[in-house]
Order: C-alpha cells, then sequence, then structure tokens
C-alpha cells in the first residue's frame, strides 16, 4: 500500500491527478519544486484523517484552496501544510484553522488577500510563512508558543499591521486604488546625464517659493526625524542626513563629476565639491522611480541605517524634473568582485582568513537590514559588484533597499539581471518581490563565490552558465570536493574542517537550498560564521601585503 509520496525536485507538469485522493493508505504527499499546474484538487481532503504532512511548495499552482467535503473536518494527524511559492489566490483559507494539530503552515509567495483570522492563533505552530501576499487588517495574537518574526508576515500590504510589524493605532487604510495611485508613469524630458545635472542651474539664484505641499513635506521630515533640509527653492529640494550636514543645495549642485559606473538602478558619480571634498553621487534612471510621496518613507528609512558594514546615505535630492539622486561618501575602494576576479599587478593575497572576514562582514550586513531594524527591510541585489573591500578586508554593501525605489517594471528588470548573474533565487521565477529567504540565497551564492573564485551566472567568454551550487554537487558525488576550492583558499590551512573551510561550504549550500523554508536566517548564518572562523588570523589587517612580498599567506 501507498503510505509516502516523494517526487520533489523534478520536472512534473501537469494538474495534480484527482485520483490521488482515492489512495486510501497515503498520509505523507510531497511534490514540492516542480513545474505542476492548476487548481489543488478538492479529493485530497478525502486523505484528512491519514494525512501527516502535504507539500507541494514551488509549483505554479492557482485559484483558490477547496474546503474539505465534511465540514467539521480537523485532520487530527495533519502536521505540516506547504503551498508555498505557488499563485493561490482568494482570501486566507480559514478551514485550516480547525486542524488543531497543524504545526507548520506555508502559504508565503502566493496571490492571497483580506485579513488573516483570528483563529489561527489558537493553533501551537512551530513554523509559519505568510510573507508576500497581499494581506490587511490586525494581525492575530498568536499562543505563548507561537512567536513569529517580521519575515513571517513581510512583503503584505501597508495596512498589515500589529506584532511584530507597526502598531495598528493610526495605521494607514488606503483603498487598493489610491496606493496605486502614489506610482506616477514615466517622467518627460531627456535623460539627466552627469554634466547637465552637475550644471544643471549653476548661475541661477535660489528661490524662495515653494509649494504648499512641499512645506508641508519638509516639516514633515524634520518633526520626524527623518533629516534636516538642506536647501529648498526653484532647483529642487535637499533633504540632508547624518555625517550630510555640511552639504548644502549649491554644493551638489555646482559640483564637478566624472562617471563611474553605470548599474541597473542608474549611473554613478565622483563629484568633487568647491572645498576639495569628494562625494559619490547615484542619479536614478529617469522613469524608474516612484513619486515624492511614495519614496519618501524609503528615503527617510534608509538615510537613518548605520551599520560598519553598510555605507550609509548622507543625503538626498529631488529636482523640480523630477530627477533624484542618492549622495553617499565617496570611498576610493574596490568591489569584491574586482578582488576575486579582477587581474592587475600587487593585487592582494585573498587567503582564507581575509574571505571569511569578507563574508562575515556582508552577513553582518545584510543580517542587521533583516533583523536590526525598527522596520526591517531587504537588500535585493546581493552580490559581488555591490561589495566594496577597502584595505583592511571591511567590507561595506551598497544598493540595499533601492529596489523599494522602483516601479514594478524596473524592479523586475532588475530581479530579471539578478538571474543572468546568477543570484537569483527559484522562487523570483514566479514572484517577482525580493524578500529575507532570497537575500539569502544570493549570499548562499556569493559565499560560494567567494570559496570557489568563480563568477556565477553567464560566462563573458564562452556564453555558457556556471551554476556553482551545481559545481559543488556533482565535486561531492565524485568524491573531489577539496578540488572545486580556490587555490588560496586552501594554502596555509592545516584541516579545511578545523579552519571551517568545509563548514563555510555547507553553510553556502544551505543557503541556496531550492525550498526557500529550510534557508538559514541571516542570523544563523552570522552565528555560524562566528563559530568556524579561521584559527590563524595573523594577516587579517596587512593591507599591504601581496603575492610577490610573501611565501605563505599568513
Amino acid at each position: 500500500m501507498l503510505q509516502s509520496l516523494y517526487l520533489n525536485i523534478n520536472s512534473l507538469t501537469g494538474p495534480i491527478p484527482l485520483e490521488l485522493g482515492y489512495s486510501s493508505s497515503l498520509s505523507d504527499i510531497d511534490l514540492s519544486s516542480n513545474l505542476l499546474s492548476g487548481a489543488f484538487p478538492p479529493s485530497i481532503w478525502n486523505l484528512c484523517d491519514k494525512l501527516v504532512s502535504v507539500r507541494l511548495d514551488g509549483n505554479s499552482l492557482s485559484g483558490s484552496l477547496p474546503e474539505p467535503a465534511l465540514p467539521d473536518s480537523t485532520c487530527k494527524r495533519l502536521e505540516a501544510l506547504d503551498f508555498g511559492n505557488n499563485q493561490i489566490s482568494g482570501t486566507f483559507p480559514e478551514f485550516i484553522t480547525r486542524f488543531q494539530g497543524l504545526k507548520e503552515l506555508d502559504l508565503g509567495n502566493n496571490l492571497l488577500s483580506g485579513p488573516i483570522p483570528q483563529s489561527i492563533g489558537q493553533l501551537e505552530l512551530e513554523k509559519l510563512n505568510l510573507s508576500n501576499n497581499n494581506f490587511s487588517g490586525m494581525l492575530p495574537v498568536f499562543s505563548n508558543n507561537s512567536k513569529f518574526g517580521v519575515e513571517a508576515f513581510e512583503g503584505n500590504s501597508p495596512g498589515l499591521c500589529g506584532e511584530p510589524l507597526k502598531s495598528c493605532a493610526g495605521a494607514s487604510h488606503l483603498s487598493s486604488g489610491a496606493i496605486a495611485g502614489l506610482v506616477i508613469g514615466l517622467m518627460t524630458g531627456t535623460v539627466v546625464l552627469a554634466s547637465l545635472l552637475i550644471g544643471y542651474m549653476q548661475n541661477k539664484k535660489k528661490k524662495i517659493t515653494e509649494s504648499e505641499d512641499e512645506i508641508e513635506e519638509g516639516e514633515d521630515e524634520e518633526n520626524g526625524g527623518g533629516g534636516t533640509g538642506g536647501g529648498t527653492g526653484g532647483e529642487g529640494k535637499l533633504i540632508l542626513f547624518p555625517g550630510g550636514e555640511h552639504l548644502t543645495l549649491d554644493d551638489v549642485l555646482n559640483a564637478t563629476g566624472q562617471v563611474m559606473e553605470k548599474t541597473s538602478y542608474g549611473t554613478i558619480y565622483k563629484a568633487k565639491l568647491a572645498d576639495g571634498g569628494t562625494i559619490a553621487l547615484r542619479l536614478l534612471r529617469e522613469g524608474s522611480c516612484k513619486d515624492r510621496n511614495t519614496c519618501s518613507s524609503v528615503i527617510k528609512q534608509l538615510g537613518k541605517i548605520r551599520h560598519e558594514n553598510l555605507i550609509p546615505l548622507r543625503a538626498f535630492y529631488q529636482g523640480k524634473r523630477g530627477e533624484k539622486l542618492l549622495i553617499y561618501d565617496y570611498l576610493p575602494i574596490r568591489t569584491l568582485h574586482d578582488f576575486l576576479h579582477e587581474s592587475r599587478a600587487g593585487k592582494p593575497v585573498l587567503n582564507w582568513a581575509r574571505r571569511h572576514k569578507i563574508a562575515l562582514g556582508v552577513a553582518r550586513g545584510i543580517a542587521h537590514l533583516h533583523t536590526g531594524l525598527e522596520v526591517p527591510i531587504t537588500h535585493g541585489n546581493v552580490r559581488s559588484k555591490n561589495v566594496l573591500v577597502d584595505d583592511f578586508f571591511t567590507v561595506r554593501l551598497t544598493e540595499f533597499g533601492l529596489d523599494k525605489l522602483m516601479i514594478p517594471s524596473v524592479a523586475d528588470e532588475i530581479v530579471s539581471l539578478a538571474k543572468s548573474d546568477g543570484y537569483k533565487a527559484p522562487e523570483l521565477q514566479r514572484m517577482k518581490k525580493c524578500n529575507s529567504r532570497t537575500d539569502v540565497y544570493a549570499f548562499g551564492i556569493l559565499l560560494l563565490e567567494i570559496l570557489i573564485g568563480k563568477k556565477p551566472g553567464k560566462s563573458g567568454r564562452s556564453g555558457e552558465f556556471v551554476d556553482l551550487p551545481s559545481m559543488v554537487k556533482v565535486a561531492v558525488l565524485e568524491e573531489t570536493t577539496m578540488e572545486v576550492f580556490d587555490v588560496e583558499v586552501l594554502k596555509g590551512i592545516r584541516s579545511p574542517m578545523e579552519d571551517g573551510v568545509v563548514q563555510a561550504l555547507k553553510l553556502a549550500m544551505g543557503c541556496c537550498a531550492p525550498v526557500a523554508s529550510v534557508r538559514p536566517s541571516m542570523d544563523e548564518v552570522v552565528k555560524q560564521l562566528e563559530e568556524n572562523r579561521p584559527r590563524n588570523r595573523s594577516a587579517l589587517y596587512s593591507p599591504t601585503e601581496t603575492r610577490s612580498e610573501i611565501g605563505t599567506p599568513f
């Protein structure tokens, strides 16, 4: 008799057969990570009293979840129900709250809407994921044994409130039409280039007139602690954050600059101020940004973030023609991508101690975004090109939170780019919003890149796709795991196990798990990296050491 059906991580297509519900002895069903489509067959509930686990996450199931035929069905043995990463719609399936034995529930990354029933709080759940839907209203109060963090509810309607999210007092109750109205279309006019932007209004005098809504906005920013005004007028508005108080509107508009890099979000300039100082300006792509009111709260939050592994936002400028500038400290240092993949004379040796320090710094920065802020955010674009590394191998992450400023079409484009670069989590094939679990996946790829020394994604020379997790799996199967590491990782260490190299590889593969719910949190990643440090870290703080100057990496 068939008791367990495990066909996960294959390429099964089509609907789930109705006949499955007539396998009277079936207790465990796992069809996760396939290409199944159509509605969930109600016949499965014929097995209600036998079922222990149903895992259908990572497919393309659609429609609403049907209720069991017997109205009082409790599925008393059912412990795990996973419908995450599908296209299930409708309201929360309230019949689930009758399943009193349920320990694990995952409805994340679907199209569900409406309130979350208070009765779910009576279940003794150990794992819960309702993230990335469109739920609204007040969160239920869960039993003392069921405490869930922000990650269980992130990515829903702004109207979803209550512990651990924002307080419901004064919560916004905008209709979906009103929220949609906050997003503007493409801006008119030509693209603002560096010379035009920096020289823009250079010989004009400031105007004092402001529209009533701009005055109210400025008062709100000052009263709410979002920043202090650095200047307003006919040229636009400059909002200052801690560390940027010395900047004025004239400083920004009269700076002379040069293009440093063009990224998914826009163009970065190195700008020279009149007093000899240097700043970095990020000009967001024309037509890519949400309007002033919508992005205001995001900008305020980004301006408050301070952490040693995150580059701080010093100021924000919005011009009268809609141009938007993010202003940062200029750091004359290279990216992790350059350190790993660029060939140049005098390039520092990246031994394991230094790579571990870099990985730990990146992990701490992302973890701070996930759990260290009053309102957590995701990075949204973790990759080696967005990791700045100084001479002492201290890292600072860039581009965090910028996806929250983008209109949906541009955000989708950036997600597609992540796929070609090899950092895109599998669930992003179906849903377009990044979350904490997709950040974890991207970090896992980054950690493999650090360990293996190869670029993920499409190779520029051959055009072939470099799949780092698959490369490791093949090496493990062929018992050639040690050969997968970059040669500089293994130099000078006594034991890959004792020095934490093998543990780091296992951690990276765990972060890259195809099923999002089994990936560790970034706090867990930080803990594991801290517990498995290299034994010899003497070379960590030797910025001038190069290959030609030393005999060993330590």
